[in-house]
Formats: structure tokens, sequence, C-alpha cells
């Protein structure tokens, strides 16, 4: 399939760099790249996908993407007064001495998570939009420690929620206990076997059927069941992103044992059929990447990244290295 990788602005000298683009319109295929991103959206309403995830945002958007994951934003509503502020930053900025001290920890993990995405609401977005807004500006060393500021704020923040399944972005594990990140890792390695069932992973934890279901349910907030289903519908969305292999391949590969089964679940789950899900995605499949007009530069998957064209002008997107 056509997903396009993006080129950032971001250079070996930078720690991070910020894109200001006012009154653009959102038309940028889905795509992907090795850099974080933290997103933030202003004026602007329409259809947001976040890996397997599809939602409606209104007005104003925050949202933390992990490396490699999938994305992208249609602004498909009045775009006259928007103003969208993107930092991108790349994972090993966090991989010296300095940052694996304790006070660092919560921003460790917050990376970690993104890679499922993560969107901020309430005051923690209030207080990040207003930083980011700063951030445009270039103020020096300032600009590092508002940076350093606002990874510290996401990372504390309790108003959060991810967008991708675990299926889909199985990289996280969750920190509450040793007992269910052995579950958790157990259900990732195994949720392809047709005929996995709860009282496996029961007795890994010496376990009863009936005491494991409540433990798993109490640090998840779903059934083992429920739970098997989404990390399995993740993972075929991510095939169905990913891959040209038939929706019957897809079905088996990600643990189903019927299509039938399989569609009827998916639709269930994700409003969609596997094929719908597949085109919505691949709508824009046809963008000309060769005639932006923004410092985004989209490359098709297939292609090598040499001799591509990069705009010589950024219209209304003013480029910040720091």
């Amino acid at each position: 399939m056509k997903v396009y990788r993006e080129i950032t602005p971001l250079q070996d000298p930078d720690i991070f760099v910020i894109l200001d683009s006012l009154n653009n319109s959102f038309d940028y295929p889905i795509h992907n790249h090795p850099e974080l991103e933290l997103n933030l959206v202003l004026g602007s309403s329409g259809t947001r996908i976040i890996g397997d995830s599809t939602e409606r945002y209104a007005n104003q958007d925050l949202v933390l993407i992990g490396p490699y994951l999938f994305h992208k934003w249609d602004g498909v509503e009045d775009q006259t007064h928007s103003r969208v502020i993107t930092i991108q930053f790349r994972m090993d900025l966090f991989n010296s001495h300095f940052f694996e001290k304790n006070r660092f920890s919560n921003i460790r993990k917050l990376l970690l998570d993104s890679s499922r995405g993560i969107k901020f609401h309430g005051k923690t977005f209030e207080e990040a939009a207003k930083l980011m807004i700063e951030l445009t500006e270039d103020s020096g060393f300032s600009n590092v420690v508002n940076f350093l500021k606002l990874l510290n704020l996401l990372s504390y923040s309790q108003e959060r929620n991810y967008l991708a399944s675990e299926g889909f972005s199985p990289h996280s594990t969750p920190s509450k206990g040793n007992r269910i990140q052995i579950a958790y890792a157990y259900i990732l390695q195994n949720f392809k076997q047709k005929d996995m069932r709860i009282g496996e992973l029961a007795d890994q934890l010496n376990m009863s059927i009936s005491a494991f279901s409540h433990f798993f349910k109490k640090y998840t907030n779903k059934s083992f069941r429920q739970f098997l289903i989404d990390v399995r519908l993740g993972h075929a969305c991510r095939l169905l992103l990913d891959t040209d292999m038939d929706i019957k391949e897809i079905c088996f590969s990600s643990g189903f044992n019927n299509a039938a089964n399989f569609n009827r679940l998916f639709k269930k789950y994700r409003s969609c059929t596997p094929k719908e899900f597949r085109r919505k995605a691949f709508e824009e499949a046809s963008f000309d990447w060769t005639k932006q007009n923004t410092p985004w530069q989209f490359v098709p998957s297939e292609a090598t990244v040499d001799n591509f064209f990069k705009p010589s002008t950024y219209a209304t997107t003013k480029v910040l290295h720091i």
C-alpha cells in the first residue's frame, strides 16, 4: 500500500524543530517517520487517524505520536483561521547519561508510551498549548528549557487517552505489577494462535481461571476475551495498512479462525469492514507529493529518498530549528 514516509526538516545539530503553520489545509496522505511528533491543532475540525484509531476532532487537538506510527489529519472544515504547531524530535535525544537520571524517568516512559499515540485534553491541553505557542519564537536557550517543561507536563498528566490499540503498537508495557506484565507479554507473543485460551495464561501465573479473570479485568478494565480481540484486530489493522495481503490472509494471520467471524468483529469494533478501513485510510493515496508548498516532504514507501523534490518556499509555515 502507499504509506508515505515524511522526510522532516529536522537536522543533526537540532534538539528539535518546530513548525508553525497558519491557515494551511490538511491534505497530507497517511504517513510516518522515525521522529516523535507533538501536534497541536487550533481552529480546525476534521478527522484524525493514528494507527488503527479514527476519531473526529473539533476546533482543537493535541497528540503525541511515536516513531513510525502511521498518522493523518483530515481538516475537512473551515481552515481560514486555523493554526497548527508541530514539534519533531528524535528518540535518541534522550539516550545520554544525563537523561537516564531518575528525574527524567516519567519523560522516558512518556516517550515509550507514545508508540500508541497519546491525546491530551483538559488543563494539560491548555498549559501545553501556551508552552508550544511560546516555543514558536526563538528565545535561545529558553526554548530548550520550555521544551523540557512541556515534556515534563505531559509525562505527569492523567488527562490523556491512548489512541492506537495494543495490537497495532505492541511496544509499550504496563507498569502496574510484575504479574500483569507477564500476562500482557504472553498475550502479545501468542495472540496469533487460534486456539489460545484463558486457562493457559492462568496456569502461567499459578491462578485459577476465576481468580485470573478478576485480576485481569481489574488492571485492564477489559475481560481477557475482549483484550484478545482488541489485540488481534489491532494487528489486523496494521497489516491492512502496511501490507498488500488479502483480507482472508490477514484474518488468519491475526489469530482469527474464520473470515465471517473476523468481518463481524471488525465491523462491530471498528464501525466498518476491513475493506472499508483500508480504503478510507488511503483515500488520499493520489496525493501529488512533487508539488508541496510546505516543509513536509513525502516519499512513497517503495521509493528511495534520494533526489526527491524539496520545496524552495514554505508558504505560510514558519520553521524554527532549536
